[in-house]
């Protein structure tokens, strides 16, 4: 069965109505190629084409690739008590794997961090600090941090746990990893350069040995 919400963003995508999209879909699900549903069930389908077809059944292998994760992660994080309305609501509204592992990623298991341990030790309202009030002198803040019980032997330490902390906030933030990803897709560019010595072993890439693109 399809969801009826990817039968509408299929249709709007192939140019097609979402009723030929759910019988294109029936057809694939019943084990019938793109080329026999092409050329012997255009009645069915509504005379969907060739390449409709072909866009729509590996959309449709996205989506629901997409929708399966999208359900595991949902258990994942309810079962660890921490899905909201607003995380659920977002990830229900995403039609991006990435954006969704995104979503995933400040609740998805991992070993034990530095930004965890540093969180252990008492850092995390240094941290908090740090980032909401520049003004602070981090050394000043970080000495009542310093605790050598806890693993925090002086000024140093406390700040590079908070350091630790705002990192990985930074590296599990959804909203900006994805304005670094579109930034870095707009202005990026992908240079490659040989290394000196390897000219004649890497020779079949010599195109590649002074490259530059957008």
């Amino acid at each position: 069965m399809m969801n009826d919400s990817f039968c509408r963003i299929i249709a709007g995508e192939i140019q097609a109505r979402p009723e030929q999209v759910d019988a294109a879909v029936r057809l694939l699900d019943e084990g019938n190629t793109v080329p026999f549903i092409a050329r012997y069930r255009k009645e069915i389908t509504g005379g969907l084409d060739d390449t409709q077809l072909r866009n729509l059944e590996t959309r449709l292998g996205y989506l629901r690739e997409l929708e399966e994760r999208r359900q595991a992660i949902l258990k994942s994080i309810s079962e660890q008590g921490k899905l909201t309305d607003e995380l659920a609501n977002a990830i229900n509204a995403t039609l991006s794997k990435t954006e969704l592992e995104d979503l995933y990623l400040p609740y998805k298991p991992k070993r034990r961090t530095r930004g965890q341990i540093a969180i252990e030790a008492g850092l995390e309202p240094l941290a908090d600090l740090l980032w909401s009030d520049p003004s602070h002198t981090p050394e000043v803040a970080a000495a009542q941090y310093v605790d050598a019980d806890k693993g925090v032997a002086d000024t140093k330490a406390a700040l590079d746990g908070a350091r630790y902390i705002l990192m990985e906030r930074f590296a599990e933030d959804a909203a900006l990893l994805a304005k670094v990803r579109d930034y870095l897709w707009k202005n990026a560019h992908l240079v490659s350069t040989v290394v000196s010595g390897k000219e004649e072993e890497g020779a079949k890439f010599r195109d590649y040995f002074d490259h530059h693109e957008p």
